[in-house]
């Protein structure tokens, strides 16, 4: 019988084999593309997930003092909420903006991945917007503005530290020679 500490570390695994987009297959690594940065969400995006979890599971345990009727329809429910949880948190997961030293792009999707890149020649205008919670908790959303009228990847929601992150891409754009001047490494 295995350990409880086996089982219990197959679960992260399992989590980060479903929670990776494989990010790496999407590089231009023979013109010499690298990634500067991997975005991930800031942990305030599984808000919404947790308090699906927490009402499914408030269900569940109301379903034991109900009547067997009215039971079946909590447990039902629960478990519909619970599904919803886990595909939004997935969801979540596997949703990353990634920039590198060529351009930036978001990888997203659970069945089906979508892909948006934007060249870093592309990107006109940045607006780094931070809600007063996301000021405190350290999280903000990026606005992308480009050449293109329409374009895959405008907003991107729920990025930790926005400000640094602001200032990689800013670095990378002018390390490229894009904007004035190329700046030494």
């Amino acid at each position: 019988m295995p350990s409880l500490p086996a089982v219990s570390g197959a679960v992260p695994g399992l989590v980060a084999r479903l929670g990776d987009p494989k990010i790496g297959k999407h590089l231009l690594r023979d013109e010499g593309e690298v990634v500067v940065d991997e975005v991930t969400h800031h942990w305030f995006a599984y808000v919404r997930p947790a308090l699906l979890s927490t009402l499914a599971t408030v269900l569940l345990v109301a379903s034991w003092f109900v009547s067997v009727q009215i039971a079946w329809f909590l447990i039902i429910v629960a478990v519909i909420l619970l599904t919803r949880a886990g595909w939004v948190a997935l969801g979540v997961l596997r949703d990353r903006f990634v920039i590198t030293n060529m351009r930036v792009f978001r990888v997203h999707g659970v069945l089906s991945q979508s892909l948006a890149t934007m060249p870093l020649s592309r990107i006109l205008d940045i607006s780094v917007k931070k809600p007063l919670h996301g000021r405190i908790l350290g999280f903000g959303h990026f606005c992308f503005e480009s050449a293109a009228q329409e374009q895959g990847l405008r907003d991107i929601r729920y990025v930790g530290r926005a400000d640094e992150r602001d200032l990689a891409i800013q670095r990378v754009v002018q390390r490229s020679g894009l904007r004035g001047p190329r700046v030494p490494n």
